[in-house]
């Protein structure tokens, strides 16, 4: 075992770090949720990280952001987080796709994959994420942020649960109304990289059919059945 992972082993056996060096795990969108889920990826010792995003860096990105930097801004966001994975941990495969998630790539750019992490920040490509995802039985560990609060849950094909959380007139998210600090996405993105690693594991599963939801001004977390 490479002494990188000797700390995983406390939580995680011997054989269950192997089997993590054989999954593989892609992440749509590289931004406030994103970076921070890609580098516990590549910490945890996942063998084949995708990263998708067509987007570039501009200030605003600079409050929240992992991979956002004075010194990258107007570049790819996809190829900051290519870049970070090989810095952290060279073991990683990483697959870079600096395009967006669009009806006809969806399913050349998903397929392949043992569960999918939705970093995303529209409601459109979130139901498209999960109507590919469950054409090609991949669970998906969802994520969504505004402000003080965050939203978790994981979805499985068929549990349509994006469907319940948002119905046909809901377009848009409340992102641009409430704003997005810092430490929100690196708490929501903690969390699905939870779920993300017990998905691949094949542990159980807390948030199936569940929504998890956080507000960090009153410091309430509850679980909701959906």
């Amino acid at each position: 075992m490479n002494a990188r992972y000797l700390k995983n082993e406390n939580m995680l056996s011997r054989e269950e770090n192997l089997m993590l060096r054989q999954k593989s795990a892609v992440v749509v969108g590289c931004g406030g949720l994103g970076g921070y889920i890609i580098e516990m990826l590549a910490r945890l010792g996942l063998g084949n990280l995708t990263v998708i995003d067509g987007d570039i860096f501009e200030a605003s990105n600079l409050n929240r952001q992992l991979l956002a930097t004075p010194e990258n801004l107007g570049t790819l966001k996809a190829e900051a987080a290519m870049q970070r994975i090989q810095l952290i941990n060279p073991d990683v495969q990483v697959n870079l796709i600096s395009d967006f998630i669009t009806p006809e790539n969806a399913s050349l750019h998903l397929a392949g994959h043992d569960v999918i992490c939705d970093a995303l920040d529209n409601i459109p490509t979130r139901k498209l994420l999960q109507s590919t995802a469950e054409s090609l039985k991949i669970p998906i560990v969802y994520g969504a942020i505004a402000g003080w609060y965050a939203h978790i849950s994981t979805i499985f094909p068929g549990d349509g649960t994006l469907d319940k959380l948002y119905p046909e007139e809901f377009s848009k998210g409340i992102e641009t109304e409430l704003g997005n600090p810092s430490f929100t996405p690196a708490l929501a993105a903690s969390l699905q990289v939870a779920e993300a690693l017990k998905v691949m594991l094949g542990k159980p599963v807390v948030l199936q059919n569940k929504l998890l939801t956080i507000d960090t001004l009153e410091m309430k977390f509850e679980v909701f059945e959906l």
